[in-house]
């Protein structure tokens, strides 16, 4: 059974940083495109970041030139790296990847999520 395993979530105050990170437990054969998703209360799930196997990324606009995803192939891992944070920014953060499995099959896979609270 495949897993995103998520951590670095937690409570910061504007201005400040936190470092996400991700990876999957469990055997597969290869990882596609890794990325991150957020969602507010009573917002849509919206896309932050994405990263290609190659490591070409894509950004939401509300975070461009703050926020820089990264991954790391020999890991398996995906990071987000939040630097000036803001209070529009507090949501849970989900990690989400395309996984080949061990039977060739490609699924799309979910973290459980982890809370970024920014204060004022």
């Amino acid at each position: 059974q495949v897993q995103l395993v998520e951590s670095g979530g937690g409570l910061v105050q504007a201005g400040g940083s936190l470092k996400l990170s991700c990876a999957p437990s469990g055997s597969f054969r290869s990882i596609g495109t890794m990325g991150w998703y957020r969602q507010a209360p009573g917002n849509r799930r919206e896309l932050v970041a994405d990263i290609t196997t190659s490591g070409g990324t894509n950004y939401a606009d509300s975070v461009k030139g703050r926020f820089t995803i990264s991954r790391d192939n020999a890991k398996n891992t995906v990071y987000l790296q939040m630097n000036s944070l803001k209070p529009d920014d507090t949501a849970v953060y989900y990690c989400n990847a395309v996984i080949v499995r061990l039977t060739s099959i490609s699924h799309n896979y979910w973290g459980q999520g982890t809370q970024v609270t920014v204060s004022s």
